[in-house]
Protein backbone atom coordinates (compact mmCIF):
# COMPACT_ATOMS: atom_id res chain seq x y z
CA UNK A 1 0.00 0.00 0.00
CA UNK A 2 3.20 2.37 0.41
CA UNK A 3 3.78 2.65 -3.26
CA UNK A 4 0.18 3.06 -3.85
CA UNK A 5 -0.02 5.94 -1.41
CA UNK A 6 2.84 7.48 -3.24
CA UNK A 7 0.39 7.89 -6.40
CA UNK A 8 -2.30 9.36 -4.60
CA UNK A 9 -3.54 13.06 -5.53
CA UNK A 10 -0.97 15.32 -4.21
CA UNK A 11 0.51 12.78 -1.93
CA UNK A 12 -2.06 12.87 0.33
CA UNK A 13 -4.87 10.97 1.32
CA UNK A 14 -8.12 10.99 -0.87
CA UNK A 15 -11.32 12.95 0.15
CA UNK A 16 -13.99 10.67 -0.86
CA UNK A 17 -17.26 11.43 -2.01
CA UNK A 18 -19.11 8.30 -2.46
CA UNK A 19 -21.87 7.27 -3.99
CA UNK A 20 -23.04 3.42 -3.76
CA UNK A 21 -21.14 2.41 -0.68
CA UNK A 22 -23.81 -0.23 0.88
CA UNK A 23 -23.58 -2.88 -1.30
CA UNK A 24 -21.52 -4.91 -3.59
CA UNK A 25 -18.84 -3.67 -5.12
CA UNK A 26 -18.90 -0.45 -3.93
CA UNK A 27 -18.62 -1.53 -0.52
CA UNK A 28 -15.71 -3.28 -1.19
CA UNK A 29 -14.41 -0.88 -2.75
CA UNK A 30 -15.22 1.75 -0.04
CA UNK A 31 -13.58 -0.70 2.78
CA UNK A 32 -10.75 -1.12 1.01
CA UNK A 33 -10.37 3.10 0.68
CA UNK A 34 -10.84 3.19 4.41
CA UNK A 35 -8.58 0.73 5.08
CA UNK A 36 -5.60 2.84 4.18
CA UNK A 37 -6.79 5.94 5.63
CA UNK A 38 -8.79 7.94 2.99
CA UNK A 39 -11.51 10.14 4.38
CA UNK A 40 -15.13 9.19 2.98
CA UNK A 41 -18.15 10.41 2.86
CA UNK A 42 -20.84 8.44 2.07
CA UNK A 43 -23.98 9.30 -0.42
CA UNK A 44 -27.18 6.66 -0.95
CA UNK A 45 -30.72 6.38 -0.82
CA UNK A 46 -31.77 4.64 2.61
CA UNK A 47 -30.53 6.33 5.79
CA UNK A 48 -30.94 2.99 7.78
CA UNK A 49 -28.02 1.60 4.99
CA UNK A 50 -25.70 4.48 5.47
CA UNK A 51 -25.66 4.76 9.13
CA UNK A 52 -24.58 0.61 8.98
CA UNK A 53 -22.32 1.04 5.97
CA UNK A 54 -20.86 4.13 7.97
CA UNK A 55 -20.55 2.21 11.46
CA UNK A 56 -19.01 -0.64 9.22
CA UNK A 57 -16.49 1.39 7.91
CA UNK A 58 -15.61 3.07 11.35
CA UNK A 59 -14.69 0.00 13.09
CA UNK A 60 -12.37 -1.04 10.40
CA UNK A 61 -10.37 1.93 10.88
CA UNK A 62 -10.78 3.55 14.38
CA UNK A 63 -8.77 5.73 14.38
CA UNK A 64 -10.47 7.45 11.00
CA UNK A 65 -12.32 10.56 11.56
CA UNK A 66 -15.63 9.84 11.85
CA UNK A 67 -17.54 8.78 8.47
CA UNK A 68 -20.46 11.19 7.75
CA UNK A 69 -23.40 10.43 5.51
CA UNK A 70 -26.04 12.38 3.84
CA UNK A 71 -29.23 11.57 1.70
CA UNK A 72 -28.59 11.09 -2.42
CA UNK A 73 -30.96 9.43 -5.15
CA UNK A 74 -30.07 9.36 -8.36
CA UNK A 75 -33.30 9.47 -9.32
CA UNK A 76 -34.06 12.77 -7.79
CA UNK A 77 -31.49 15.25 -9.48
CA UNK A 78 -32.74 18.02 -7.11
CA UNK A 79 -31.07 16.45 -4.63
CA UNK A 80 -27.14 16.54 -5.69
CA UNK A 81 -26.24 19.98 -4.79
CA UNK A 82 -27.85 19.76 -1.15
CA UNK A 83 -25.54 16.07 -1.07
CA UNK A 84 -22.23 17.45 -2.52
CA UNK A 85 -22.76 20.54 -0.43
CA UNK A 86 -22.76 18.26 2.88
CA UNK A 87 -19.83 16.30 1.77
CA UNK A 88 -17.82 19.66 1.33
CA UNK A 89 -18.62 20.75 4.32
CA UNK A 90 -17.80 17.44 6.18
CA UNK A 91 -14.66 16.76 4.23
CA UNK A 92 -13.01 20.44 4.20
CA UNK A 93 -13.55 20.09 0.27
CA UNK A 94 -13.23 16.88 -1.76
CA UNK A 95 -11.09 15.94 -4.27
CA UNK A 96 -12.31 12.28 -5.34
CA UNK A 97 -15.62 11.68 -6.25
CA UNK A 98 -16.80 7.57 -6.74
CA UNK A 99 -20.12 6.78 -8.52
CA UNK A 100 -20.82 2.67 -7.81
CA UNK A 101 -25.05 2.72 -7.41
CA UNK A 102 -26.95 2.31 -10.13
CA UNK A 103 -29.99 -0.09 -10.90
CA UNK A 104 -30.35 -3.07 -12.66
CA UNK A 105 -33.08 -5.46 -14.24
CA UNK A 106 -33.33 -8.44 -16.71
CA UNK A 107 -34.42 -7.48 -20.41
CA UNK A 108 -37.38 -9.76 -20.03
CA UNK A 109 -38.26 -7.73 -17.22
CA UNK A 110 -37.87 -4.21 -18.70
CA UNK A 111 -40.02 -5.36 -22.11
CA UNK A 112 -42.74 -6.27 -19.71
CA UNK A 113 -42.63 -3.15 -17.78
CA UNK A 114 -42.13 0.23 -19.48
CA UNK A 115 -42.17 2.12 -15.95
CA UNK A 116 -39.62 -0.37 -14.79
CA UNK A 117 -37.44 0.23 -18.31
CA UNK A 118 -38.42 4.25 -17.29
CA UNK A 119 -36.78 3.66 -13.83
CA UNK A 120 -33.74 1.88 -15.47
CA UNK A 121 -32.22 4.27 -17.87
CA UNK A 122 -33.11 7.52 -15.86
CA UNK A 123 -30.97 5.89 -12.84
CA UNK A 124 -28.23 4.59 -15.22
CA UNK A 125 -27.89 7.16 -17.66
CA UNK A 126 -29.98 10.66 -17.26
CA UNK A 127 -29.10 10.71 -13.32
CA UNK A 128 -25.36 9.37 -13.38
CA UNK A 129 -24.44 12.02 -15.73
CA UNK A 130 -26.33 14.56 -14.20
CA UNK A 131 -24.58 13.98 -10.78
CA UNK A 132 -21.48 13.78 -12.45
CA UNK A 133 -21.99 17.23 -14.11
CA UNK A 134 -22.48 18.96 -10.58
CA UNK A 135 -19.49 16.92 -9.41
CA UNK A 136 -17.25 17.80 -12.49
CA UNK A 137 -17.57 21.61 -11.81
CA UNK A 138 -16.94 21.25 -8.22
CA UNK A 139 -13.74 19.51 -8.95
CA UNK A 140 -12.84 21.49 -12.09
CA UNK A 141 -13.60 24.97 -9.71
CA UNK A 142 -10.78 24.03 -7.29
CA UNK A 143 -7.74 22.80 -9.95
CA UNK A 144 -9.18 18.73 -10.53
CA UNK A 145 -9.71 15.60 -8.83
CA UNK A 146 -10.74 12.35 -9.33
CA UNK A 147 -14.49 10.97 -10.71
CA UNK A 148 -14.40 7.24 -10.69
CA UNK A 149 -17.99 5.95 -12.08
CA UNK A 150 -19.04 2.45 -12.60
CA UNK A 151 -20.22 1.46 -16.02
CA UNK A 152 -20.68 -1.99 -17.49
CA UNK A 153 -19.13 -4.17 -20.40
CA UNK A 154 -22.96 -4.24 -21.30
CA UNK A 155 -22.42 -1.01 -23.20
CA UNK A 156 -19.83 -2.01 -25.31
CA UNK A 157 -22.13 -3.83 -28.32
CA UNK A 158 -25.62 -3.83 -28.69
CA UNK A 159 -26.74 -7.58 -27.14
CA UNK A 160 -29.96 -9.45 -27.03
CA UNK A 161 -30.07 -10.11 -23.16
CA UNK A 162 -28.95 -6.52 -22.08
CA UNK A 163 -30.16 -4.40 -25.15
CA UNK A 164 -32.03 -1.44 -22.60
CA UNK A 165 -29.52 -2.09 -20.08
CA UNK A 166 -26.92 -1.75 -22.04
CA UNK A 167 -27.93 1.09 -23.91
CA UNK A 168 -27.63 3.54 -20.70
CA UNK A 169 -24.23 1.97 -19.76
CA UNK A 170 -22.87 2.47 -23.75
CA UNK A 171 -24.24 5.95 -23.24
CA UNK A 172 -22.53 6.77 -19.61
CA UNK A 173 -18.97 4.87 -21.16
CA UNK A 174 -19.34 7.13 -24.03
CA UNK A 175 -20.02 10.58 -21.55
CA UNK A 176 -17.08 9.80 -19.32
CA UNK A 177 -14.83 8.88 -22.34
CA UNK A 178 -15.32 12.08 -23.49
CA UNK A 179 -14.75 14.07 -20.07
CA UNK A 180 -11.38 12.41 -20.22
CA UNK A 181 -10.67 13.93 -23.65
CA UNK A 182 -12.27 17.75 -22.71
CA UNK A 183 -10.48 17.96 -19.26
CA UNK A 184 -7.78 15.64 -18.50
CA UNK A 185 -5.24 18.65 -19.21
CA UNK A 186 -7.32 20.57 -16.62
CA UNK A 187 -6.52 18.63 -13.67
CA UNK A 188 -10.02 16.32 -13.65
CA UNK A 189 -9.09 12.23 -14.01
CA UNK A 190 -12.04 10.45 -15.33
CA UNK A 191 -12.09 6.41 -14.22
CA UNK A 192 -14.86 4.31 -15.94
CA UNK A 193 -14.98 1.17 -14.61
CA UNK A 194 -16.78 -1.32 -16.86
CA UNK A 195 -17.04 -4.81 -15.05
CA UNK A 196 -18.23 -8.17 -16.02
CA UNK A 197 -20.27 -10.28 -14.22
CA UNK A 198 -19.39 -9.65 -10.87
CA UNK A 199 -20.93 -12.03 -7.95
CA UNK A 200 -23.20 -9.55 -6.20
CA UNK A 201 -26.58 -9.07 -5.06
CA UNK A 202 -27.56 -6.87 -8.47
CA UNK A 203 -26.85 -10.64 -9.76
CA UNK A 204 -28.22 -12.96 -7.76
CA UNK A 205 -30.03 -15.76 -9.46
CA UNK A 206 -28.19 -15.41 -13.23
CA UNK A 207 -26.19 -17.68 -14.29
CA UNK A 208 -22.86 -16.92 -13.68
CA UNK A 209 -20.15 -17.26 -16.58
CA UNK A 210 -16.67 -19.48 -15.89
CA UNK A 211 -14.84 -15.79 -15.24
CA UNK A 212 -17.06 -14.55 -13.10
CA UNK A 213 -15.65 -12.06 -10.90
CA UNK A 214 -16.01 -11.12 -7.25
CA UNK A 215 -16.28 -7.98 -5.20
CA UNK A 216 -12.92 -7.66 -3.40
CA UNK A 217 -11.78 -8.21 -7.23
CA UNK A 218 -13.18 -5.71 -8.58
CA UNK A 219 -12.37 -3.51 -5.58
CA UNK A 220 -8.57 -4.40 -5.75
CA UNK A 221 -8.07 -3.58 -9.67
CA UNK A 222 -10.32 0.07 -9.36
CA UNK A 223 -8.17 1.13 -6.60
CA UNK A 224 -5.15 0.79 -8.53
CA UNK A 225 -6.68 2.66 -11.51
CA UNK A 226 -7.65 5.50 -9.73
CA UNK A 227 -4.35 5.57 -8.19
CA UNK A 228 -2.46 4.91 -11.48
CA UNK A 229 -5.12 7.48 -13.03
CA UNK A 230 -5.96 5.24 -15.53
CA UNK A 231 -9.29 6.47 -17.95
CA UNK A 232 -10.25 2.69 -18.63
CA UNK A 233 -10.38 -0.63 -16.07
CA UNK A 234 -12.34 -3.68 -16.77
CA UNK A 235 -13.00 -6.32 -13.78
CA UNK A 236 -12.06 -8.61 -13.77
CA UNK A 237 -9.35 -7.60 -16.48
CA UNK A 238 -10.69 -10.78 -18.83
CA UNK A 239 -13.22 -8.66 -19.85
CA UNK A 240 -11.11 -6.64 -21.79
CA UNK A 241 -10.54 -9.29 -24.47
CA UNK A 242 -13.72 -11.07 -24.22
CA UNK A 243 -15.40 -8.19 -25.01
CA UNK A 244 -12.70 -7.11 -27.73
CA UNK A 245 -14.04 -10.34 -29.43
CA UNK A 246 -17.47 -9.76 -29.16
CA UNK A 247 -16.91 -6.45 -30.87
CA UNK A 248 -15.33 -7.29 -33.72
CA UNK A 249 -17.81 -10.53 -34.64
CA UNK A 250 -20.29 -9.42 -37.17
CA UNK A 251 -23.91 -8.66 -37.04
CA UNK A 252 -24.73 -12.02 -38.31
CA UNK A 253 -23.07 -14.22 -35.87
CA UNK A 254 -24.20 -11.54 -33.20
CA UNK A 255 -27.74 -12.33 -34.19
CA UNK A 256 -27.60 -16.00 -33.79
CA UNK A 257 -25.69 -16.28 -30.46
CA UNK A 258 -27.20 -15.49 -26.79
CA UNK A 259 -24.78 -13.55 -25.27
Amino acid sequence: LASAGARRIGSRRMRVVFLGATKGMGRALARRMVERGEQLFLLGREADELARSAADLQARHPQHAPIGAAPCDLADPTGFAAALDAADAALGGFDTVVVTAGLFATQEAMEEDVALAERVLAVDFTGTVIFCEHARKRLLARGGGSLCVFSSVAGERGRKPVVLYGAAKAGLSRYLEGLDHKYRAQGLVTVCVKPGFVKTGMTAGLKAPPFAGEPEQVAAAVLTAIDRKRPEVYAPSVWRWVMLVIRWLPRFVMRKIKF
